[in-house]
C-alpha cells in the first residue's frame, strides 16, 4: 500500500464515509473562490493632478433636495463626507461633526478634476478671536452641486 492510500484510509477511519470527500470538495471549491475573488479585485491610483477646474454652487440649506437634507440630518453629529446624485446633479457633502460653539465656517480650498476623480478638499475655520459665538453647539457643513460626471469623489 503507497503512503498516500495509507494517509486516505487513515482519514476515512477519521471521518465517516462521504465526509472525507465533502471535506476536500469543500476545500477546493473555496480555494477556487478565493482565487476568483483575489483576481478581480484591483486598486486603482488616483492620480491627483489637477485637469480642469470643477464649476459648482454652494447651496444654502433651503436649496438641498429633501432626501438629502435627511441624509446629512442622520449624519451630521459625527465628522462625514458623501455624494449624492439627483438626475444630472452631482452634490458633494463634507461635514465636521457636531462643534462646542456656533461661529464656525468650512473653507473650501480646492475642487478640481483629475484623470479619474473629483478631488473636493475643504477646512474647518473656527471662530476669529474676539468674535462672539453661540454657546451651544454647532454642526458645520458645506454642500456644493456641479454636473454629474461619473468619477469618484476624494475629499482631503
Amino acid at each position: 500500500m503507497s503512503r498516500r492510500d495509507k494517509e486516505k484510509k487513515r482519514l476515512e477511519d477519521i471521518f465517516p464515509t462521504g465526509v472525507y470527500e465533502l471535506c476536500l470538495l469543500g476545500i477546493l471549491l473555496f480555494a477556487a473562490l478565493l482565487g476568483s475573488v483575489l483576481s478581480g479585485c484591483s486598486v486603482e491610483e488616483t492620480n491627483r493632478t489637477k485637469v480642469a477646474d470643477l464649476e459648482y454652487s454652494i447651496m444654502e440649506e433651503t436649496e438641498i433636495p429633501e432626501e438629502l437634507m435627511t441624509m446629512i440630518e442622520e449624519k451630521k453629529a459625527a465628522d462625514f463626507k458623501l455624494t449624492y446624485e439627483r438626475g444630472e446633479d452631482l452634490y458633494i457633502v463634507r461635514g465636521y461633526g457636531e462643534q462646542a460653539t456656533g461661529g464656525y465656517s468650512i473653507r473650501i480650498k480646492d475642487c478640481y478634476l483629475t484623470s479619474n476623480a473629483i478631488l473636493f478638499d475643504t477646512e474647518l475655520v473656527g471662530p476669529r478671536k474676539g468674535e462672539s459665538a453661540s454657546a451651544s453647539p454647532s454642526y458645520p457643513y458645506v454642500v456644493i452641486k456641479t454636473e454629474k460626471c461619473n468619477q469618484s469623489t476624494i475629499f482631503e
